[in-house]
């Protein structure tokens, strides 16, 4: 006598739950958590910036959707047995996309031919296969369907290949998704969180750079902290006033309204924020500090001695960032046009040459000092060139 239950052995109900468990928890976490801040830029780019994404039914939305294309392709090739977890095909294949088609909409290209192309090379090709899979189903003796059963195991298979997939050709890129992420709490006026974002990684571009800069001129922040942070551009992109960096999501008029100005041309950053300073009598603290971290992302130290004396009182008050660069131009010049003594920072220099004198291999001699300078001036000037 068989005591097997039907709907555990003899069904395929099992398949198909186990594969529609495994998308839907795969969609969700994929939208939610990887993909929210793209999908917010695509939205506010293709609208214009008139309407915002919400992320939770945003991803509701999408995973019905998806789901849905997954039901009618089922109730059209019947799949249910080994085969079943190709019904999914289509519907993964959206789901990387969507983060790819962000990017190329965020880059201001357009959508390239192969975006379309692929996919529907990609159809044919499943087509085909799907097609074989609905014939070969009607011979396939297996009979049990049970949660460890073959037919499980080979879906379950086919769903992790499909997840794989997804993962390989959506965007992964963890610096764009940094930028994503800022632009978005700088939007909604999160300063401080945007500069929590992706703080512990050493990846970083012209853009991430120039958000952070935004950001910490917005908590007076720049002369003290930017250093810690990588540093992967020139001072000409510190700023979007040339084009070579833009903001996508948070509205460049923030930054100019914040700045006090609007430039009525394209310049370089430099030049805008001489012009910013020749107008006002008064020049804002923020104006001041953006041009002189531009002089030190330069590694100009020798302008920068000449023209801080102009706007900051040379005492042990100076931002931190500023007393580095300055102990640094005392120390290695002959006839420097300032000298500039700070009990603790001109301690931490002779302990940096110290350090320094003790590894003549140049190799050896940066591991170390990043160790311990890793975040300062110091660092940045002498070995990140």
């Amino acid at each position: 006598m068989n005591y097997n239950h039907p709907l555990i052995n003899g069904s395929t109900v099992t398949i198909r739950v186990m594969c529609a468990i495994v998308f839907l928890l795969f969609s969700f976490c994929w939208l939610f958590f990887f993909q929210a801040d793209l999908l917010a830029m695509t939205q506010h780019v293709l609208s214009g910036g008139l309407t915002q994404y919400n992320p939770v039914l945003g991803t509701l939305i999408i995973t019905g959707v998806l789901m849905l294309l997954q039901l009618v392709i089922n109730g059209f090739f019947k799949l249910k047995k080994r085969s079943h977890a190709l019904t999914y095909v289509p519907s993964m294949m959206l789901l990387a996309l969507v983060s790819e088609v962000s990017q190329q909409i965020e880059s201001g290209d357009g959508v390239s031919l192969w975006i379309w192309v692929l996919p529907v090379l990609v159809l044919l090709v499943w087509g085909a296969i799907a097609w074989i899979a609905k014939l070969a189903q009607e011979v396939e003796s297996d009979r049990d369907y049970s949660l460890f059963s073959r037919p499980m195991w080979i879906n379950a298979l086919m769903m992790a290949v499909q997840i794989i997939c997804v993962a390989w050709i959506g965007n992964t890129n963890a610096v764009y998704h940094y930028r994503m992420q800022t632009e978005t709490l700088l939007a909604e006026g999160k300063y401080q969180k945007a500069l929590e974002v992706g703080k512990e990684s050493l990846e970083s571009d012209a853009n991430l750079l120039m958000l952070r800069m935004y950001a910490l001129a917005r908590q007076n922040a720049l002369g003290e902290k930017l250093f810690e942070y990588p540093i992967s551009a020139n001072v000409e992109q510190m700023l979007p006033t040339s084009g070579r960096t833009r903001m996508y999501y948070c509205p460049e008029d923030s930054l100019y309204k914040f700045l006090g100005g609007r430039p009525a041309e394209a310049m370089t950053p430099m030049h805008f924020l001489d012009l910013l300073e020749r107008r006002d009598s008064i020049v804002p603290r923020l104006v001041i500090d953006y041009k002189l971290c531009g002089l030190l992302i330069d590694r100009q130290i020798d302008r920068f001695a000449r023209e801080i004396g102009k706007y900051y009182p040379l005492d042990d008050h100076l931002p931190k960032h500023y007393r580095e660069a300055l102990v640094l131009y005392t120390h290695s010049r002959s006839n420097p046009v300032v000298v500039y003594h700070h009990a603790v920072t001109d301690e931490d220099w002779r302990n940096l040459q110290e350090l320094e004198s003790r590894f003549p291999n140049a190799t050896e001699r940066q591991g170390r000092v990043e160790d311990q300078y890793h975040g300062t001036y110091w660092y940045y000037y002498k070995y990140l060139r």
